[in-house]
């Protein structure tokens, strides 16, 4: 059997929010050396916060590495706590560009369709996180923003007959540059990445089902 494949993403940083603590993240998960990892092939990228980045990296990424799994960080700079999405609405905002100065003319990225759901390893996922005693709690809402439009069409990506099985999207709180909590918040950048290696073996062992199950 091939070895397990991951993509890891985060995104970069974006009007109003001039850091983001993502790719940092992404890096650092990509790179951790663990024996759970010998045989998962992890592959970290982050997207320019731009609609035109993800409709044009995402579909490139996956044909690219037919990864089993897509697992994505985003910054909800308002959130003090980590937020486990569990779907992704049909809305797009009209009102905020994008880091390109874009700004969609439709209030909904599929005409006609309703929310989708990431699926129920979102459970999971959240129970690895608070294991590694950080705050963290399942959110229905991740916005109208990349974040959101981001987990729309990883989601879609999944019901493809070759895309990834699996799909989720963590918000993270904002953090000091110097990884400090954020005034507010009592997660640090060591608390985010205990807690995203946590999801990230998780996320390893539900791909590893969910190829079982297909197989």
């Amino acid at each position: 059997m091939t070895a397990l494949r991951i993509l890891i993403t985060g995104f970069g940083p974006f009007p109003g929010a001039p850091y983001n603590p993502t790719p940092a993240l992404v890096e650092r998960l990509v790179k951790l050396r663990r024996s759970a990892f010998d045989a998962v092939e992890r592959i970290g990228h982050v997207f320019p916060v731009s609609y035109r980045a993800v409709d044009r990296d995402l579909p490139r990424l996956l044909a690219t590495h037919r990864p089993d799994a897509l697992l994505m960080f985003g910054l909800a700079a308002r959130t003090r706590h980590l937020r486990i999405e569990t779907r992704a609405r049909n809305a797009v905002t009209m009102l905020w560009p994008d880091a390109e100065r874009t700004t969609l003319r439709t209030s909904s990225i599929t005409p006609g369709r309703d929310a989708q759901q990431f699926g129920p390893h979102c459970a999971r996922l959240l129970r690895a996180a608070q294991a590694t005693g950080v705050d963290a709690r399942l959110s229905r809402d991740a916005g109208r923003y990349l974040c959101n439009y981001l987990s729309w069409r990883a989601i879609e990506a999944t019901h493809k007959p070759d895309g990834p099985r699996l799909a989720a999207f963590i918000h993270v709180p904002l953090l000091a540059r110097d990884g400090r909590p954020w005034p507010g918040s009592a997660i640090s950048a060591e608390h985010l990445a205990d807690a995203g290696e946590a999801i990230l073996l998780e996320m390893i062992r539900q791909a590893r089902r969910a190829r079982l199950t297909t197989a």
